[in-house]
Formats: C-alpha cells, sequence, structure tokens
C-alpha cells in the first residue's frame, strides 16, 4: 500500500485519465518490476482498484495477471490476490454497477472479459491446475473465479473443461476439502458446471457425486438444515433431471433408500422455518424427478418399486395425512405422492389403504376429494388433489371399478353415516361451483377411462332429483344441466365427461339417443352462429354428435348413422360441422393442456382441457371426419370389411389355435422320441454288456477245455470222460445260472422291443393326421419320420444282435447237455479222477480257509474303526461339554470377582461411616457432658440391653409353656 500511496500521492480527485495512469503504473510494476515484494505489492493495488474502475483495470491488467499466474506460482499470496482481481473484473455485481454511473450498467463487461479470458483455453487449464493448491487463499479466489466464468459463457467454459485432462475429477475434490467455505462453494461452482450438460452430469456422476453429496446432506441435518442442504439438493436435480443414465446410476446405487429419512418431519406443529419449507419442497422435486412421467415407463416404474419397498411412499403418506403441514408443502406432497403412484399397481393399492387420523377413519381418497369439491381450498390444492385422483386411476382398472362402485344402487350406505367417492364426485358434478363442476367431470371420466365395462356400469346409476319425481339416470342429469344453459367452464367439463363416456361403448351411444332431445340439442348448438367464447362449446357439440354417429350400431332406427348424416347434411351442412369440430383443436388452450398431464393453471379461468381428453380429441377428430363425408354405401362397404375382417380374424385364431396344438404335440412327440433314443442307448450299453459276458463265458469254457485235456494226456478211452470229470459241480451249476440269466435278458429284450415297436406305430399314426395348414408343421413331421426310420435302423441291428446272441446262447445249450451226457456215462469207471477230486477239494478248502481268514480279519478291522470312531465322537463331544461348563466357570468367577469387589467397597464406605459416625456420637457425649447431662458409658449400655434381651427370653419360654 505503500507503493500505491507514493504513486497516488499529492494527487487530488482529479480527471478520469488519472486513475487510468495509475492503473498504467501500476501495471508497468507488474510486468518489469524484478522483486517479489514491488510485484505482490502492485497486484494487490490492482486488486484494491478493480471493484472501483472495473473496466480500466480489466482492460490494462488481465494480460499482467494471467502471466502472474503462470510464473509466480510458488508465492501463494501474489496468486491470491491476481485471482481475486480478475474475479472482481469479471463477476457482475449488480450493487458495485449500481454505485457506478448508469453507461456502465448497459455494459456485460462480466461476458466480454470472461470471452476474453477463455479465448486463450490454456487459461482455464491454468485456473484448474491452481485448484489443485490446497492453500486456502489460492483454492477459494480460484473457486470463485471459476463459478463467475461459467455463470458468464457456461456452455464454452464447459466444453473447455469437459476435454482437460481429469478437468471434472480436480473440481469433485472440492466436495471432500474439511474447509466448509470452500465445500460450499464447490457445490455452487458443480452447480454451474452440470447445468444442462449431460455428459458433464455424467462423469460427475460416476465420479462418486451422489454418496458426497447425500452425506453432506445427512451431515447438515437432512431437512433441518441450511441453504448448504438446498445447494447440494439443487446439484442433485442438474445430476439427475431428464437424463436417464444417472437416474439408473442413483437407483442401482440404493441411493433412493437414503431419501427416506428427508421426510421425517414427525407431527410437529412448529419449527417449520423458511429454509425448512424451502428444502423440503426441492426434496420433493427430487422425488418427481425420479418418477417423472417424462421418463421412460421402465425407469420409473422401478423407481416406484423402489420407494414403495424401502418405505419412502408411507413416509409420503405420513406427511400428506399430518396436521399443521405448511400449504405449499402439503400441495407439492399430494403432487409428489401422485407420480409416485401413477400407473404402478402395487402403489395404487396401497394408497387407497391410506386412511386419514379422524374418527371414524376414512380413506385418504375421500378426505382429498373433500378439499377439490370444496371452492373455500386454494386453487393450486385442488389442481393437486384432481392430480392425485387422475394418477391413481391411470392404468388401474380395479381402482376404476372401486369408484364407480360407490355410485352404484346395491354399494351406498342407506344411513348417510360416511361418504363415498362417488357421492363426493356427484355432489361435485352438480354444485353451484363450476370449478367443482370441472374437476368433478374430469375425475369421473378418468374413473371410465379405457374401460368399457365402468361405462356399461355407470349407466345403472340412478339420481334422485326431488321428492316425488322418479329418478333420473346421470347420463340424462347431465344432458338436462347442459340444456339448461350453465357456465362455460362447467358445460366444457360435462361434455368432455360425455365424450369419455360414450366413445368406444355403442351401448352408451344408444342410451343417449334414446332420449330424443339429445340430438336436437346439439344440432342447435353447432348451427348457431355463437361468440368466440362459445365457439369452443360448439366443437365439443360437434365432437359428441359425431361420436353418436361413429360409434352407433344401428339399434335405434330413428337414429342411425344414415339418418344422423342426413340430419347435420340438412341443418348444419358438413363443411360447417367440420369446421366446427376444429374449433376444440385449434384452441390455445389445447396445446397446453396436451404438453402435460399435470392439470397446472395459472388461475381458474385457463382450466378448460384436460390432458387425457385431448389425446382423445386428437384420436377421434380424424375418424370422425372421414365418417360424415362417408356415403351409404361405403358405410355398407365398410360394414361388409368389417365382417369380412372379424370373419378373417376368427379364420386366423382359428389356424392360430390349431397351430398352436400342433406345436404343442410336436413338443409332446419330440420328448418322446429324445425319450427313445435314450432307452436306444441304454439297450446298446446292455447288449454290448451281454456280448462281453458271452466272451468272457467262452474264454472261460476254451480255458477248462484245455486244462482237463492237460491234466489227464494219457488216459486213452477215458479221456472224456476225465475232462469231464475236470469239470467241478459248482461250475457246472453255475453254467447253467449264467445260461437262465442270459435267457431271462433275452425275453427282457425282447419286451423292450415290442414295446418300441408299438410306439412307433403309434408315432406313425400321429404323424399321419393331417396338417398342411403349415409348412412348418410338415417339416417338423418329416423330420420326425426320419428320425423313426433312424430308430428302426437301430432296432433291426438290436435285433441282429439278439439273434446271434440267442445262437450262441443255444450252442452253449447243446454243448452243456452234451457235458453233461458224457459226465452220466462216465461217472461210475472213474477210480483216478477221484485224485484229481480229492487234490482239487483240498485246494479248494485251503483257498476257502484263507478267505474266510481274510474275511474275518477285515470285519475285525472295520469294528474296531467304527469302535475308534464312536470314541472319537464321545471325546469330542466331553471337550465340547468341558469347554462350555469351562466358559460358564469363567464367567461366574467373574461375576463372582465383580461381586467381592463390590462388596469389599462397600464394607470400606460402612466402615467410613462407621467411623463418622463414632466420631459424631463422641463428640456429642463430650458436649452433653460439658452441658452437665449424665451420660451413660458403651459398656453400661451393652450390659443393660443384654439384661433386656435376657427378660425377653425369658418371658418367651413362660409364654410358650411345657409342649
Amino acid at each position: 500500500m505503500n507503493f500505491l500511496r507514493g504513486v497516488m500521492g499529492g494527487q487530488s480527485a482529479g480527471p478520469q485519465h488519472t486513475e487510468a495512469e495509475t492503473i498504467q503504473k501500476l501495471c508497468d510494476r507488474v510486468a518489469s518490476s524484478t522483486l517479489l515484494d514491488d510485484r505482490r505489492n502492485a497486484v494487490r493495488a490492482l486488486k484494491s482498484l478493480s471493484k472501483k474502475y472495473r473496466l480500466e483495470v480489466g482492460i490494462q491488467a488481465m494480460e499482467h495477471l494471467i502471466h502472474v499466474l503462470q510464473t509466480d506460482r510458488s508465492d501463494s499470496e501474489i496468486i491470491g490476490y491476481a485471482l481475486d482481481t480478475l474475479y472482481n473484473i469479471i463477476s457482475n455485481d449488480e450493487e458495485e454497477e449500481v454505485e457506478e454511473n448508469s453507461t456502465r450498467q448497459s455494459e456485460d463487461l462480466g461476458s466480454q472479459f470472461t470471452e476474453i479470458f477463455i479465448k486463450q483455453q490454456e487459461n482455464v487449464t491454468l485456473l484448474l491446475s491452481l485448484l489443485e493448491e490446497f492453500d486456502f487463499h489460492v483454492r477459494w479466489p480460484g473457486v470463485k473465479l471459476l463459478t463467475s466464468l461459467l455463470k458468464q459463457l457456461g456452455p464454452q467454459v464447459q466444453q473447455i473443461i469437459l476435454v482437460s485432462p481429469m478437468g471434472v475429477s480436480r473440481l469433485m475434490d472440492l466436495l471432500a476439502d474439511s474447509r466448509e467455505v470452500i465445500r460450499n462453494d464447490g457445490v455452487l461452482l458443480l452447480q454451474a458446471l452440470t447445468r444442462s450438460n449431460g455428459a458433464i452430469q455424467k462423469i460427475v456422476a460416476f465420479e462418486n457425486a451422489f454418496e458426497r453429496l447425500l452425506d453432506i446432506i445427512t451431515e447438515e441435518g437432512n431437512s433441518d438444515g441450511g441453504i448448504v442442504v438446498e445447494d447440494c439438493l439443487i446439484l442433485l436435480q442438474n445430476l439427475l433431471k431428464n437424463n436417464n443414465s444417472n437416474q439408473n446410476f442413483f437407483k442401482e446405487g440404493s441411493y433412493i433408500q437414503r431419501m427416506k429419512p428427508w421426510f421425517d418431519v414427525g407431527d410437529e406443529n412448529s419449527g417449520w422455518s423458511a429454509q425448512k419449507v424451502t428444502n423440503l419442497h426441492v426434496m420433493l422435486q427430487l422425488v418427481r424427478v425420479l418418477v417423472s412421467p417424462t421418463n421412460p415407463p421402465g425407469a420409473t416404474s422401478s423407481c416406484q418399486k423402489a420407494m414403495f419397498q424401502c418405505g419412502l411412499l408411507q413416509q409420503l403418506c405420513t406427511i400428506l395425512m399430518a396436521t399443521g403441514v405448511p400449504a405449499d408443502i402439503l400441495t407439492e406432497t399430494i403432487n409428489t405422492v401422485s407420480e409416485v403412484i401413477r400407473g404402478y399397481q402395487v402403489n395404487q393399492d396401497y394408497f387407497a389403504s391410506v386412511n386419514a387420523p379422524s374418527n371414524p377413519p376414512r380413506p385418504a381418497i375421500v378426505v382429498l376429494l373433500m378439499s377439490m369439491v370444496n371452492e373455500r381450498q386454494p386453487f393450486v390444492l385442488r389442481c393437486a388433489v384432481l392430480y392425485c385422483f387422475q394418477c391413481f386411476l391411470y392404468k388401474n382398472q380395479k381402482g376404476q371399478g372401486e369408484i364407480v362402485s360407490t355410485l352404484l344402487p346395491s354399494t351406498i350406505d342407506a344411513t348417510g353415516n360416511s361418504v363415498s367417492a362417488g357421492q363426493l364426485l356427484c355432489g361435485g358434478l352438480f354444485s353451484t361451483d363450476s370449478l367443482s363442476n370441472w374437476c368433478a367431470a374430469v375425475a369421473l371420466a378418468h374413473a371410465l377411462q379405457e374401460n368399457a365395462t365402468q361405462k356399461e356400469q355407470l349407466l345403472r346409476v340412478q339420481l334422485a332429483t326431488s321428492i316425488g319425481n322418479p329418478p333420473v339416470s346421470l347420463l340424462q342429469q347431465c344432458t338436462n344441466i347442459l340444456s339448461q344453459g350453465s357456465k362455460i367452464q362447467t358445460r366444457v367439463g360435462l361434455l368432455m365427461l360425455l365424450c369419455t363416456w360414450l366413445s368406444n361403448c355403442p351401448i352408451a351411444v344408444t342410451h343417449f339417443l334414446h332420449n330424443s332431445a339429445n340430438v336436437p340439442f346439439l344440432t342447435g348448438q353447432i348451427a348457431e352462429n355463437l361468440g368466440e367464447e362459445e365457439q369452443l362449446v360448439q366443437g365439443l357439440c360437434a365432437l359428441l354428435l359425431g361420436i353418436s354417429i361413429y360409434f352407433n350400431d344401428n339399434s335405434l332406427e330413428s337414429y342411425m348413422k344414415e339418418k344422423l348424416k342426413q340430419l347435420i347434411e340438412k341443418r348444419i351442412g358438413k363443411e360447417n360441422f367440420i369446421e366446427k369440430l376444429g374449433f376444440i383443436s385449434k384452441h390455445e388452450l389445447y396445446s397446453r393442456a396436451s404438453q402435460k398431464p399435470q392439470p397446472n393453471f395459472p388461475s381458474p379461468e385457463y382450466m378448460i382441457f384436460d390432458h387425457e381428453f385431448t389425446k382423445l380429441v386428437k384420436e377421434l377428430e380424424g375418424v370422425i371426419t372421414k365418417a360424415i363425408y362417408k356415403s351409404s354405401e361405403e358405410d355398407k362397404k365398410e360394414e361388409e370389411v368389417k365382417k369380412t375382417l372379424e370373419q378373417h380374424d376368427s379364420i386366423v385364431t382359428h389356424y392360430k389355435n390349431m397351430i398352436r396344438e400342433q406345436d404343442l404335440q410336436l413338443e409332446e412327440l419330440k420328448q418322446q422320441i429324445s425319450t427313445l433314443k435314450c432307452q436306444n442307448e441304454q439297450l446298446q450299453t446292455a447288449v454290448t454288456q451281454q456280448v462281453s459276458q458271452i466272451q468272457q463265458h467262452k474264454d472261460q469254457y476254451n480255458l477248462l477245455k484245455v486244462q482237463l485235456g492237460k491234466d489227464n494226456p494219457h488216459q486213452g478211452s477215458y479221456s472224456d470222460a476225465t475232462q469231464m470229470n475236470g469239470i467241478q459241480p459248482e461250475e457246472v451249476g453255475r453254467l447253467r445260472e449264467e445260461i437262465e440269466e442270459l435267457k431271462s435278458n433275452q425275453e427282457l429284450l425282447q419286451s423292450q422291443l415290442a414295446e418300441k415297436d408299438s410306439l412307433i406305430e403309434n408315432l406313425k399314426s400321429s404323424q399321419a393326421s393331417p396338417g398342411t395348414n403349415e409348412q412348418s408343421s410338415a417339416t417338423a413331421s418329416a423330420q420326425d419320420s426320419e428320425q423313426i426310420a433312424e430308430l428302426k435302423q437301430e432296432l433291426a441291428t438290436l435285433k441282429s444282435q439278439l439273434n446271434s446272441q440267442s445262437v450262441e446262447i443255444t450252442k452253449l445249450q447243446t454243448e452243456k447237455q452234451e457235458l453233461l451226457q458224457k459226465t452220466e456215462t462216465f461217472a461210475k469207471p472213474a477210480p483216478v479222477p477221484g485224485e484229481s477230486e480229492a487234490v482239487a477239494a483240498a485246494k479248494t478248502t485251503d483257498v476257502e480257509g484263507r478267505l474266510s481268514a481274510l474275511l474275518q480279519e477285515t470285519k475285525e478291522l472295520k469294528n474296531e474303526i467304527k469302535a475308534l470312531s464312536e470314541e472319537r465322537a464321545a471325546i469330542k463331544e466331553q471337550l465340547d461339554a468341558s469347554n462350555s461348563t469351562i466358559a460358564i466357570l469363567q464367567n461366574e468367577k467373574n461375576k463372582l470377582e465383580v461381586d467381592v469387589t463390590d462388596s469389599k467397597k462397600e464394607q470400606d464406605d460402612l466402615l467410613v461411616l462407621l467411623a463418622d459416625q463414632d466420631q459424631k456420637i463422641f463428640s456429642l457425649k463430650n458436649k452433653l457432658k460439658e452441658l452437665g447431662h449424665p451420660v451413660e458409658e458403651e459398656d453400661e449400655l451393652e450390659s443393660g440391653d443384654q439384661d433386656d434381651e435376657e427378660d425377653e427370653d425369658e418371658d418367651n419360654g413362660k409364654d410358650q409353656g411345657p409342649i
């Protein structure tokens, strides 16, 4: 500052060029001075001048300040001054501008200086690198400067930061700064950075922004927090609004569950500060961002499901039914609940079960409808209730049926103790308040939306108009009010209700036309030349009459389609009718209502069209125009085409059913073929095993023959007997058993082959059924026949194998018979072979003895192993029991130690108390002695007490007496 005083010393308040010269000198000093202190003082002086002389400092010093940022990074103080100066130059401080002359107020200096600064993208990159400095005097001015740049030229600066390496990541580190000032300004910086830029929004979201922001909101106290909570919520809105990727990431990250504590406001009737109201308002808007009707349906339904599962919807309904909630919060809560339940059946069912805390309890829907039809309630609140009712009925046929059922005679409460939703809607429909008429008509129209069943049910509703007069239908009462010439808003509401009711419902059209006064009234309204205010009513009347023509089933002779069209041509004219019909879509409020489902109107006068009704108009306007211009012959042709199409549809449906049945049959056949293939494979494996067994038997038989031949080579006439006697009786019996087993296997295989033959015949018969309607079924049957042919080949090979096996078995049986005959022939004269039998028997006995010994030893070992395992299990149980006992004893020991410690403390306390008591007694005795009172000694007192006790014992003994 001494330098500044030296520069400006001796100069009074002179002309404007004096300040410019001073600034120029300071800039020269910054550029040319070699000492850091001089440059620092010059930059500090420029900072002090930058607010008052913003234009001069910006023009002359910006280049030098940027150079300081590049060269003097080692000195945090001069960097901080330079950043503050640049911030003063670029930011638009309105208070400062008011103090300057009026010519500078019109100049957008901030955007101009920002454009100069970001012209070199390296300047923004340099600023991002400076934000990595932890020094408070560098980081905080850098955050403010970058925020100001984004406010001035947001899209350009966003693009530079987006292409800068790690640019967004550096800025995310600001949320983790321990200094609240930098953290809070960092939130404001990210607000400006993420505004209307989806790419940066995604990067910020994947840099763990949701976690950090929710942590900040929790630390600040949720809805009870300050303006920091509001800033964090606005940043969350920037990240989530119209960004499906971030919304999905938010849901998948289980962040919806962390929103529930925000709405835990309790039952407080006080404590609603202005900031708390603002925070809750933004929180509710954030919930609506996730379930907005403009989001993709799948994403919206998944968020609605998560909100119900985590209890967020229940929390919102609690606020909805609470007392003492501010009006704007209540309105926004109703809108939020509306979109959370819209089109999601589970949430709609839950909302239908919510009761208001009244005596007796009433459904929340009834309480809300009471507010909607009450003209003393705020207009915004009534619109919110109507939107809630519309969302409750949206794609909810169950809810529509429940609402309509409250109007039917069988369900109306005769006692009148409770008011139903249907009664409230009827009361609003026929009240003197035109806004109530419109809201009730639109609400009732939503109960009929895309639900032909309820349209027919509503025809049963009867209304008692006055005592002594017969009841009239709801449809007739609506047309009566129309003909009475009520307010435009009332007539528009009733016409929208009637158009919705009659569309796609020929029975309702017939009921409407049955009243002979309705058609003349409509034609009279359309034909008249009325003012601009009545043009909308004329257009709606034309739409209603067009619906009566298009959905007419010609059940009434006097009002058939052709007669109605002739009536229009005579009384109105086709061109005039179409022109009046076009008044609806050309109305200025039509396009506004068609944009969003929510009925959001600035005032009651603008409440004319309903969003769903605009869809109906768009759907029917073209078809009604075509229907009016069609001749009777074209109508007949169209009816014939319709009948033909219906017949064609029935034929197509029939063939579809046939194809579906054939597909099922093909699937069954394929399953059967697969099972047959499995059986084939099993049979093949069985045949292979049988072949191997037969081969083994052959080898054993040949081996026995060879062994018998070697044992008796010198026997002549008894050679055959010797060979036969070499075969043991056990082996002969075993061969018999094996032959019997082979026979049984052969019979089993033959039975399986017979079953396969029957299955193949069944397949042939099922495939022979007519199925030429579709090419696919023909190809499928051809494939099945090929598979059956393959199966037949496999079965033929199996049969050949079985035949060869049966031949071999027969051969073995003949050989067995020959052996048996030889054995019987040479059994008697065989003295020598007896020795061989004895030797074989001895060997066999020896082997059997060894085998039995080994088996006995194995059995003993198994018993020992079993005993050892049982013993081990018992030891393990004992060990577990001992461990549990030790743990119990340890716990008891710890408890006893604690008790002993407590008792010792109590004893010490008692001893101290006794000592104090003795001291007090001794002092009192001394005082009594001093005062001259006689005081007994302790020994005398004790002896006296003992005597008294002895006397009492004697008295007790006397009282008891001998037993």
